[in-house]
């Protein structure tokens, strides 16, 4: 408490000896320690926004890890009949595209 004193003391001494000068001072420092805020808060909010987008990337990725794999024809005993006539599908339509590239 004692060095808040000491502080205002300064300050006031401060101000007495450099008048205007030591007001532009201390608003160039409280626009300055502002905008520090500000940027401080969008690079919180801009990691929030990566962390988001990556887990949602990160998601995709397993997704079509999952996808792959099915299509190999590895994890298949995990689908449901359903899911299987869906790949089954899947696949004769892509082999039908590719023979018609071949021809």
């Amino acid at each position: 408490m004692f060095w808040l004193r000491d502080l205002e003391a300064g300050i006031f001494i401060l101000y007495t000896i450099f008048g205007d000068s030591m007001e532009r001072i201390l608003e160039r420092y409280e626009r300055y320690s502002c905008a520090e805020r500000q940027l401080t808060a969008t690079d919180r909010e801009s990691h929030g926004s990566w962390s988001l987008q990556h887990a949602k990337l990160k998601s995709r990725i397993e997704l079509l890890q999952k996808t792959q794999r099915h299509i190999m024809g590895e994890d298949l005993d995990s689908l449901s009949l359903k899911e299987l006539q869906n790949l089954e599908q899947q696949l004769d339509t892509a082999l039908k595209h590719v023979r018609l590239r071949k021809v």
